[in-house]
């Protein structure tokens, strides 16, 4: 009698059958999609850009009225920085001449509004007091969330093309930031290093290669996806680097994860068909799982209502969701290419020892942390939070252009201003005031009188009224630059005790605006919701946990060591920005200010990264648990069968997130940093150490769950799937596909 499972295979069964069978198909649809998303990106691609604007925030106000009533003075600035050289100044005639004709060439160029020269009333300050230093003003009729990259490379273009022996030019701005930035390759690098983990790892060039080709796959789609974004989000600069870091960790990594599953049941005796179907109802589950969170993390990010955040969340999601679908699709296919052949083509002396040995280092070493357990939790949590300290003291703040390499023009400019007018000339205040009635120009000059009293401002230009008379615009230019504390602090200063007394029964109100005020209200937005956003996240981790591993202790404690790993990243982080040893083997050689979202995306990307090792460990832990009843033999086994891949996974990530440092922004240094430690931290004193010595002090209230919660939970397997329930999916699969090839058409 021919008996059969009764219970029809899952949908990642047939996924995974159907992608196997119809390999050619599956190829075929990948290079096409791949090959459509990159002519659609070319064709209908946004510009990369992004602003410092926040709801409600008093810059958003100087900005709005702006925007109503003096429109000329709502775009950003792009500014001209000259230098006359060979023993000149500026006022030399052929200087001056050169100068004018300069600024002539910027004002025919797209969306300059208008070009204030150094040599007219308006821009009299605009020269140094030694008089070989000037600058001229490109007002734009855009902000830097319309205006377009292109355009700021014909800006760029024609200040290169302009520059001369006698005269230095170079453009300083937000604007201009964005489009300077280089083509940047340290991809090719971690890839390359993730190649020589894999082939230690797998021994074989084969199983090294898939990996590698899944994650290059994935992310020219992930990228070309983030290029259409940008036509309809507003989306950073550095969106595509981030995407990039993340798309092929994770895809390395999950590739990683279910290739070692395949090539597992290849050694157990299975068909090359089955294995396939095996290690995608296995670890392919647990990598869909581990995605999906990774996508739900960062999304949350869309709660914080700023652009840039959702443009930068998104970006990152269609990464994930890439190559997660590559993994259980295209990986399919390509098994079925390669078959049993996936060892052919070994490295002598590689990878010989099968996972799990018990006489393997990680076994070994599990047993003497649980022979101590106490002292090694103690003494792991003290290094912790040890590395954790320095994050009390993190400064937060948006970097400068003092931070880009000296190769880029924006630095450049940034360094002839505060040598000639002082640093805070690179990044003024805009005091936008209204008066009730009155003329605002005229009510607003005692105002102006009372800023330029205060010792940390430089120096404060007269009121110039809108042209509908309704507002006055004056700007104050502080003694510090745009990314000091002192900044922040004369900023806070002004809107909390200078105006407030000043304008007190005058009737004039006034707002401070600019793109260091911008800055610095983005960076309390984010900041005084960062503690609830890690809560949800926290939150969320526990309850995911919760319905796998069907334990309360297990997912208590997986929260709590998430914390610990990126505590740890951001003292690490917080120390390598105040430059010093730490900073400058990374180009930080002065202190820095984080960025207010690197902690936030760091948290929402580590969440789901450390949970594919929590995942993949203790699935291992609770399948061996499941079968012997012993805990302590249980974590063990575990840590044994899994040590292999979790270390080369981490590897690969962690040198993926290390090759970041080259990048010409400081943002992508910090996250790259910060990632790379909390993997490091997870994969060595997390797995290691704390996971093995708490599971033994818990012993079997590890997986303890109350009665009345566990019928109301739903049952969720990841990893650690019956062995008769796959052997039950492949007979119904393979039975299917015999009748389909017997029925006649």
């Amino acid at each position: 009698m021919d008996v059969r499972s009764t219970e029809r295979p899952t949908v990642l069964a047939r996924l995974a059958d159907w992608s196997y069978r119809r390999r050619r198909r599956v190829l075929l649809l990948w290079i096409a999609l791949l090959v459509g998303t990159a002519v659609c990106a070319g064709a209908f691609g946004g510009s990369y850009h992004f602003t410092f604007t926040t709801p409600g925030s008093d810059s958003q106000t100087a900005q709005d009225l702006l925007q109503r009533s003096f429109s000329a003075r709502a775009g950003d600035d792009v500014d001209v920085v000259f230098q006359a050289r060979q023993g000149k100044t500026i006022d030399d005639p052929t200087v001056r001449a050169r100068i004018t004709d300069v600024l002539g060439q910027f004002a025919k160029q797209p969306h300059v509004r208008a070009v204030v020269s150094p040599f007219s009333a308006e821009g009299a300050r605009q020269i140094a007091p030694a008089r070989t230093i000037a600058y001229g003003t490109v007002r734009l009729d855009q902000t830097i969330s319309d205006y377009k990259t292109s355009d700021a490379k014909g800006l760029l273009t024609l200040g290169e093309k302009v520059d001369r022996p006698d005269l230095q030019v170079e453009l300083a701005g937000f604007a201009i930031m964005g489009a300077e930035q280089t083509s940047f390759s340290s991809e090719g690098l971690g890839l390359l290093v993730a190649a020589l983990i894999l082939l230690v790892s797998f021994g074989s060039l084969l199983a090294m290669g898939l990996p590698i080709l899944v994650a290059v796959v994935g992310l020219g789609v992930g990228l070309s996806l983030v290029t259409l974004a940008a036509r309809v989000l507003e989306v950073p600069d550095f969106a595509p680097q981030v995407a990039a870091m993340i798309g092929i960790g994770v895809g390395i990594d999950y590739v990683l994860f279910i290739v070692t599953r395949y090539r597992a049941a290849l050694h157990d005796g299975l068909e090359p068909r089955a294995a396939v179907i095996t290690a995608i109802k296995t670890s392919g589950r647990a990598v869909i799982f581990a995605g999906c969170t990774v996508i739900i993390s960062l999304l949350g990010l869309f709660v914080m209502n700023l652009g840039f955040l959702r443009g930068l969340a998104v970006g990152a999601v269609f990464a994930v969701l890439v190559v997660m679908l590559a993994s259980v699709t295209l990986l399919p296919a390509m098994l079925g290419f390669i078959g049993s052949k996936i060892d052919r083509l070994r490295v002598p002396f590689v990878n010989r020892k099968a996972s799990g040995d018990r006489g393997s280092l990680s076994y070994r070493w599990s047993r003497v942390v649980q022979r101590r357990p106490w002292t090694a939790a103690i003494v792991c949590l003290l290094a912790l939070l040890a590395l954790a300290a320095p994050a009390r003291h993190m400064h937060f703040g948006f970097p400068d252009a003092g931070n880009d390499p000296q190769s880029f023009t924006t630095r450049r400019a940034y360094d002839l201003r505060s040598r000639g007018f002082g640093p805070g000339f690179n990044g003024p205040l805009l005091l936008v005031a209204t008066a009730d009635g009155k003329d605002p120009a005229a009510a607003v000059g005692p105002v102006a009188a009372q800023v330029a009293a205060d010792p940390d401002v430089a120096f404060v230009g007269p009121p110039v009224p809108s042209p509908d008379r309704r507002i006055a615009l004056v700007s104050a230019y502080p003694k510090s630059s745009p990314q000091a504390d002192a900044t922040q602090n004369l900023v806070k200063r002004l809107r909390h005790d200078v105006l407030p007394r000043a304008t007190a029964g005058t009737g004039v109100s006034v707002s401070v605006g600019g793109t260091t005020a911008m800055s610095v209200d983005a960076t309390r937005y984010i900041v005084d919701r960062l503690a609830a956003f890690i809560a949800v996240v926290i939150l969320l981790s526990f309850l995911l946990l919760l319905v796998v591993f069907r334990s309360i202790l297990v997912p208590l404690k997986a929260a709590i060591m998430n914390l610990l790993s990126v505590g740890a990243a951001y003292g690490v982080v917080a120390v390598m920005v105040r430059g010093g040893w730490l900073g400058g083997l990374v180009g930080i050689h002065d202190p820095v200010p984080i960025p207010s979202f690197i902690p936030m995306m760091m948290f929402a990307i580590l969440f789901g990264l450390s949970m594919d090792y929590e995942v993949f460990l203790l699935s291992r832990i609770r399948e061996e648990y499941a079968r012997t009843g012993d805990n302590a033999s249980a974590v063990a086994d575990g840590l044994a069968h899994t040590a292999r891949v979790i270390t080369a996974a981490a590897a690969v990530m962690i040198s993926v997130f290390l090759a970041f440092v080259l990048a010409d922004q400081v943002f992508l240094k910090m996250m790259g940093v910060g990632l790379a430690t909390a993997i490091f931290v997870d994969a060595t004193l997390v797995r290691m150490v704390l996971v093995p010595a708490t599971m033994e002090l818990l012993g079997d209230a590890n997986w303890w769950l109350p009665a009345p919660l566990a019928r109301r939970l739903p049952k969720l397997l990841v990893e650690g799937e019956t062995p008769g329930a796959i052997d039950a999916e492949l007979d119904e699969l393979v039975h299917a596909d015999d009748e389909r090839r017997v029925t006649p058409h």
